[in-house]
């Protein structure tokens, strides 16, 4: 296996022997496979969709089977083999479509692939497709292309979660498409690869859009919440992952059983949301970010409900957690998203809390809505000299050394800057009391990963109240990384012309020297430093 998409890759370089994830070379070949189906499927609906033909069904499997192979998503080696073969079965059926229009499908390895019979033989396939075999010899093509590839995960994320709520555009899909169907061209330049990279992150805006519109369209717009983090007495549902409409249909189906629900990493920012705050039975807030979760989860006396990506191998739990969707471990009872009466069960037979315990609570819900609804209080204060700057600290979390730095930052950030934090890396720092700025709170929870775009339209409306570009407000963007949703924000910034943004704790291993470069060169990115040299470097 070779695998180095996410940032805490061995060596800082690749997983050659076993994921850090917990990635076996059995689930990477397999995964690695799906990518080369989905490139040939890929070349398939390009050209169908050029000649009149969309398939509103490939288009929905595409972004779940992409989404499928990004970090920490699915370790089912089980789970891969139908939708390798799926891939095949809607390619087929698009190059039948072609034909029966005199339209010349052409010949290639990805356009052809057949899977072979028996998991074994698809799994040496796998194994032959991977990126190591890529016969690309130009390193910076080859950088790029994999960075392009790995967009196209945290978007098809995107995709999928708007889907989910009924929200999708066809121009998602057909960059999907005719992205994918490029990665297996000898042809194209460095130049088109840079475009493609940045027409990535400007579609990825799109989808990040259609999410916005699907949480806020079904579940009102997010306003500010205190949210308990001590249990209450009782049974209990802890829900992790990102799916907004996983946790409602749980709310629902608990709703008079005497069950209360708690969210658990990224799902924090839910109990913002009005339709999902009015149950009385969501009570607050267990543990902290995905990494830790094989400690925190062992102590949490109910069931465990994973509903996206962030899983990790389950320890002593395994009889209490439960998959959804597309996350999948194998051992793990896997139930469908409509019904969770197994997750029920599992709760009401276990022992639950004692007693109600005060462990205080920490604010969410500053979504753009929220943030905009004071804009006057803010830019009046900024104009007053009572906020200096703003910084926006936030991304993923994870487990290798160096993260304290985002703790260390906020904490030593000047008390008249004002810190917003979305993503899992708010849990280095979530709960610090940092006081206000005239009432205004100096740490504003935007919310998941998932609501990237509102961090994005809070930036772009100062920017209109200040009549200036987003460069030049006193905005300062301080990004922690670890997976591919990461990756496509990351590219969406730099679509939108951001520039000097600090990334860390290191920076992407499938990022050659080359491209580094060019992205220090015309985006001044650069990476993580010391929180005082970073600070002093910022503020002057």
């Amino acid at each position: 296996m070779f695998c180095y998409q996410c940032e805490q890759t061995a060596k800082g370089k690749g997983c050659d022997k076993m994921g850090v994830c917990g990635k076996t070379p059995e689930v990477a070949a397999l995964q690695d496979l799906l990518i080369h189906a989905m490139k040939g499927l890929s070349i398939a609906a390009d050209l169908a969709r050029k000649n009149g033909i969309v398939d509103d069904g490939v288009n929905r499997f595409s972004a779940e089977a992409v989404f499928s192979t990004l970090t920490n998503v699915n370790f089912d080696p089980a789970r891969f083999a139908p939708m390798i073969r799926r891939a095949v079965v809607l390619r087929d059926e698009l190059k039948g479509k072609l034909k029966a229009k005199g339209v010349q499908v052409p010949a290639g390895d990805e356009i052809d692939f057949e899977p072979a019979v028996g998991h074994d033989a698809l799994v040496a396939q796998g194994e032959s497709v991977g990126i190591a075999g890529d016969p690309e010899p130009n390193e910076d093509i080859k950088s790029l292309k994999q960075t392009v590839i790995y967009g196209i995960k945290g978007l098809c994320a995107y995709a999928d979660h708007a889907r989910i709520l009924g929200q999708w555009d066809d121009a998602v899909y057909e960059y999907v498409h005719r992205a994918l169907a490029a990665t297996t061209t000898r042809d194209k330049d460095l130049g088109f690869w840079v475009e493609m990279a940045l027409e990535c992150g400007r579609v990825n805006v799109r989808a990040m859009e259609l999410l916005d519109a699907g949480n806020t369209g079904t579940y009102g717009h997010p306003v500010p919440t205190p949210v308990p983090l001590g249990p209450k007495a009782g049974k209990a549902i802890l829900v992790s992952g990102h799916d907004l409409k996983d946790l409602a249909t749980l709310l629902r189906q608990t709703e008079g059983k005497g069950i209360n629900v708690y969210t658990h990493g990224e799902m924090l920012p839910c109990h913002g949301y009005p339709e999902l705050k009015k149950h009385s039975h969501f009570h607050g807030h267990y543990g902290t970010a995905w990494q830790n979760q094989q400690k925190e989860f062992a102590l949490f006396p109910g069931a465990i409900l994973m509903t996206t990506n962030c899983i990790q191998k389950p320890g002593a739990y395994q009889d209490n957690i439960f998959t959804t969707g597309l996350v999948g471990w194998p051992g793990v009872v896997h139930v469908g998203n409509e019904d969770f009466t197994p997750v029920i069960e599992k709760a009401l037979e276990m022992d639950g809390f004692p007693a109600d315990e005060d462990k205080g609570s920490v604010l969410v819900g500053f979504g753009r809505n929220a943030v905009l609804g004071v804009a006057d209080k803010v830019i009046d204060a900024v104009k007053a000299g009572a906020i200096r700057h703003f910084f926006l600290v936030g991304g993923c979390d994870g487990a290798k050394p160096g993260r304290n730095y985002y703790t260390e930052f906020v904490e030593k950030a000047p008390k008249d800057t004002v810190v917003l934090t979305l993503a899992c890396g708010k849990f280095r720092f979530f709960d610090k009391q940092l006081g206000d700025i005239g009432g205004i709170p100096r740490l504003l929870d935007v919310g998941q990963c998932n609501d990237a775009y509102s961090a994005v339209k809070i930036a772009l409306a100062l920017a209109d109240a200040f009549e200036c570009g987003v460069n030049d407000l006193p905005l300062s963007l301080v990004l922690s990384w670890y997976e591919q949703k990461a990756v496509v924000i990351l590219l969406s910034l730099l679509a939108l012309g951001i520039k000097d943004i600090r990334l860390g704790p290191t920076l992407p291993a499938f990022l050659s020297p080359n491209v580094l470069g060019y992205l220090v060169e015309n985006y001044d990115i650069k990476p993580i430093s010391t929180p005082d040299e970073d600070l002093k470097a910022i503020l002057g």
